[in-house]
C-alpha cells in the first residue's frame, strides 16, 4: 500500500497522537540542522562545546552570543514549513495532543500548535543568572543585537536564554514520556534519534509508530509501522490529499 495512504488511515483511526520533531522538520524553512552535511557543526564556524557547553558559557558567553546573532537573523526570515502547519491542523482537529520538539526555533508555535513541549527550551524567555529577572523574546533580541554579551539592566548580571546547554537536563521529559505512552500513534519527524534523552522516548511507544526523515534514523526498522526516508513536506502533502482531499 502507498505509505501516504496508510499514514492517512492510521491518523483517521487514531484518537491520541503525539509528534516528536527534530531539526529536519525545519531545514526547509532555511534553518540549518546541527549534525547534517551542511549543519551548524559541520561548517566549523562554531565549536560545539564552546558555543553550547554551560561551563564554557559561564566562562566566556561570547561564542554563544555570536551564534545567537546568526541564528536569530535566520529565524526572522523563517516561516513554518508545510509539516509544521500539517501538525498544527491535526491538533486543531483534535487528533494531535502534543508536539514534543528538540528544536529551539519556535516554528511549531508560529504554525499554530498550542501544546508544544520544548525539550531543549527556546529563545522565548531569558533570565538574569544573578537576580533572576526575566526578559521576553523581543526585548532579549534587541539586547543580543545591541550588546556583544547581554547583561541585566537591573543588576548587571549575565543573561542566559532559556535554552538547554550541554551539562543541563532537558525540560519536561516526564511530561513528554507520558504523552508518548498514552498515544495510539506516535510520529517521529526530522529526527535522527541520535540525541539522548530525546531518543529514549521511542522506548515508551505502545501504539503505532511512523518515522519520517530524509536521513538515517537510529532505530530498528522492525519497530516502525511506516518508515519514510523522503522530503518531509512532500510526504505530508501526499498524506493531506488522502486526509483532506488536497493540501491544507
Amino acid at each position: 500500500m502507498d505509505k501516504a495512504k496508510k499514514c492517512a488511515e492510521l491518523i483517521n483511526s487514531s484518537q491520541f497522537i503525539t509528534v516528536l520533531t527534530g531539526a529536519g522538520i525545519s531545514t526547509n524553512a532555511g534553518i540549518p540542522d546541527f549534525r547534517g552535511p551542511n549543519g551548524i557543526y559541520s561548517t566549523g564556524k562554531y565549536d560545539p562545546d564552546r558555543t553550547f557547553g554551560l561551563r564554557f558559557f559561564l566562562e566566556d558567553p561570547l561564542p554563544f552570543y555570536n551564534f545567537a546573532r546568526d541564528f536569530l537573523g535566520v529565524l526572522e526570515k523563517a516561516k513554518p514549513t508545510y509539516a509544521h502547519r500539517f501538525f498544527a491542523k491535526l491538533e486543531g482537529d483534535g487528533k494531535v495532543k502534543a508536539v514534543i520538539t528538540q528544536n529551539i526555533d519556535g516554528l511549531h508555535q508560529k504554525a499554530g500548535s498550542k501544546n508544544v513541549i520544548e525539550l531543549h527550551g527556546g529563545f522565548q524567555r531569558s533570565f538574569c543568572l544573578q537576580c533572576g529577572k526575566e526578559y521576553g523574546f523581543e526585548e532579549m533580541k534587541t539586547k543580543i543585537f545591541k550588546e556583544k554579551v547581554p547583561h541585566c539592566d537591573d543588576c548587571g548580571g549575565l543573561i542566559k536564554p532559556d535554552i538547554v546547554f550541554f551539562g543541563e537536563q532537558v525540560k519536561d521529559f516526564s511530561k513528554a514520556e507520558e504523552f508518548v505512552y498514552k498515544s495510539d500513534l506516535v510520529f517521529v519527524v526530522g529526527s535522527s534519534l541520535a540525541i539522548y534523552p530525546a531518543a529514549m522516548l521511542v522506548d515508551f511507544v505502545r501504539g503505532a509508530l511512523i518515522v519520517v526523515n530524509k536521513g538515517e534514523v537510529n532505530i530498528d526498522p522492525v519497530r516502525v509501522d511506516i518508515f519514510v526516508q523522503d522530503d518531509i513536506d512532500s510526504f505530508f502533502m501526499k498524506v493531506s490529499k488522502y486526509l483532506y482531499g488536497g493540501e491544507i
